[in-house]
């Protein structure tokens, strides 16, 4: 089984309000952030197609003025209920309306998880409001994804970026789950302290996957440090499709050719794609949804053997 841990979709850059990336005082249109205007659900149903699950991640930002909305994700939600898995977008800054939207997201809409991003939001992780909206995503056992290492508007605020601000969170409340994104770059270190802490803690890999140097990094920093069985896949559409993402995983250890550089063992890179999420979270499988797992092959390198 694959499980995309972190993507968005979106009708209009304008949704993101003040958070689109930005250069020189203009938005930035091309590099990492060239698919940002083309982040429609047709192209992310593409997007997804290798995978057998996927979290879609509403986003709420009064800081910033961005909004997409869990009613949004929910209409998407209910025409692939067999795919897709929603995460609310709540802004704990405001608590009582996130409390409440909690609610109406689990009970009205579907969604199964929450999506907090405290640098977009402009709060530090453990205010006392936040930490309400936290009891209560325990208390409903909806996993938290916590957008962390967020560094691409002026407008966000990266002191609250900072994935050991979720220490205090992790340990308050050990049985929410929380995933830390893009296994919070750029502090990868902290992230790993977080996951060799708390059992209650994982990351996912989007948005790394296209810088491989750093990608290898982080991952061979996991596997030193025996959590990589914690660090769960990602694609982070509109950023990358799934597909592209999986390919760049399988080859990471192609930039240790012809060098000292250690390897990371095929098989804990395939354990990231094809990690049981939804178990390790506590997410049941959507009723009438087959378990959809196709493994995906691993191209072989200097005569090791194929995996399948």
């Amino acid at each position: 089984m694959i499980v995309d841990c972190f993507t968005h979709t979106w009708e209009s850059v304008a949704q993101l309000g003040r958070c689109v990336p930005v250069t020189d005082g203009r938005p930035r249109a091309g590099g990492r952030f060239s698919d940002w205007a083309n982040a429609g659900m047709s192209r992310h149903l593409l997007a997804a197609d290798p995978v057998d699950y996927t979290f879609l991640l509403g986003f709420r930002s009064h800081h910033l003025e961005a909004h997409i909305t869990n009613d949004h994700v929910s209409a998407y939600l209910k025409r692939h209920p067999d795919r897709l898995l929603g995460f609310a977008g709540v802004d704990p800054s405001q608590s009582k309306e996130a409390i409440a939207e909690l609610h109406r997201a689990r009970d009205e809409l579907g969604m199964v998880g929450v999506s907090i991003a405290p640098a977009a939001q402009d709060f530090h992780p453990t205010d006392t409001h936040a930490m309400t909206v936290y009891a209560e995503a325990a208390r409903l056992a909806m996993p938290v994804i916590f957008h962390t290492g967020v560094n691409i508007c002026p407008a966000t605020r990266l002191q609250y970026a900072q994935p050991i601000l979720l220490d205090e969170i992790a340990g308050e409340f050990p049985q929410l789950k929380i995933v830390v994104a893009h296994v919070g770059y750029p502090w990868v270190a902290e992230t790993i302290a977080l996951l060799e802490k708390h059992p209650n803690v994982y990351a996912e890999i989007s948005w790394l996957l296209d810088q491989p140097w750093p990608a290898y990094q982080a991952l061979l920093a996991a596997y030193h440090a025996e959590v990589i069985d914690k660090l769960l896949f990602g694609s982070g559409f509109p950023q990358s499709p799934a597909s592209m993402c999986i390919e760049s995983l399988y080859s990471i250890n192609h930039l240790c050719k012809g060098t000292n550089l250690p390897a990371i063992p095929r098989e804990q890179l395939r354990g990231i794609v094809e990690r049981d999420t939804l178990d390790l979270l506590g997410i049941p499988v959507p009723a009438g949804s087959p378990r959809r797992a196709k493994p995906q092959p691993v191209a072989a390198d200097d005569g090791d053997e194929m995996l399948t």
